[in-house]
């Protein structure tokens, strides 16, 4: 049996293009042996020293609540419950399209098997101290100019890859073949192009 890779994963659940590249790598865990281990990082805390239009700030700033709920979760539990607590808020979220208010958190805590009174931490300050530390984690490895997802392979990270809709199958596996070649190249930086389209959650 091949040995397995372990990736490392930050992601913001409000995020729906971090949501896409989230189910993508899962697509990939099951094509390539990789194993998954997710860690939250936060677009209010990414953004909150940053030039951006007040609009914006104020809708990075409502993020926060379900990051500070997955890290209470994970205080509690250990950080084995990021990826499902992840997977049941985000099908809300994203999905689903459901209201980003306590009763759908406390829905997708029951739903992975967790305490539902973690939803209190949406408006505690309790859990900052372990969302910044997690976040630094991540941004660190590439730098304060993206955003999220932060994906870590073997001391190989990189943002993204942003993509719609979510590769399946053997074209998700060629993808993250890809994406491993392209990223592990030294020197390289940057590939991008305009979006053309929404995120597309299917």
């Amino acid at each position: 049996m091949s040995e397995r890779t372990q990736v490392d994963f930050w992601f913001d659940p409000a995020c729906p293009w971090a949501w896409i590249t989230s189910r993508w790598v899962l697509e990939v865990e099951k094509v390539r042996p990789i194993d998954v281990r997710w860690h939250i990082m936060s677009l209010a805390v990414l953004n909150e020293d940053k030039d951006i239009p007040e609009e914006y700030r104020e809708r990075t700033r409502k993020t926060i609540g379900p990051v500070r709920v997955l890290a209470a979760a994970a205080d509690k539990y250990g950080e084995q419950v990021l990826g499902e607590l992840y997977t049941q808020i985000g099908t809300r979220f994203h999905d689903e399209g459901r209201e980003r208010d306590r009763a759908t958190i406390e829905d997708a805590l029951a739903a992975a098997g967790l305490d539902r009174e973690l939803a209190a931490a949406l408006e505690s300050h309790e859990y900052d101290e372990a969302v910044r530390r997690s976040h630094a984690e991540g941004i660190d490895l590439v730098g304060q100019e993206v955003g999220t997802p932060v994906v870590s392979v073997e001391g190989n990270a990189f943002f993204g890859p942003v993509v719609s809709p979510i590769p399946r199958g053997e074209a998700a596996a060629r993808l993250w073949d890809g994406v491993l070649l392209v990223t592990g190249t030294d020197g390289f930086f940057e590939l991008k192009r305009s979006r053309t389209r929404d995120p597309i959650f299917t």
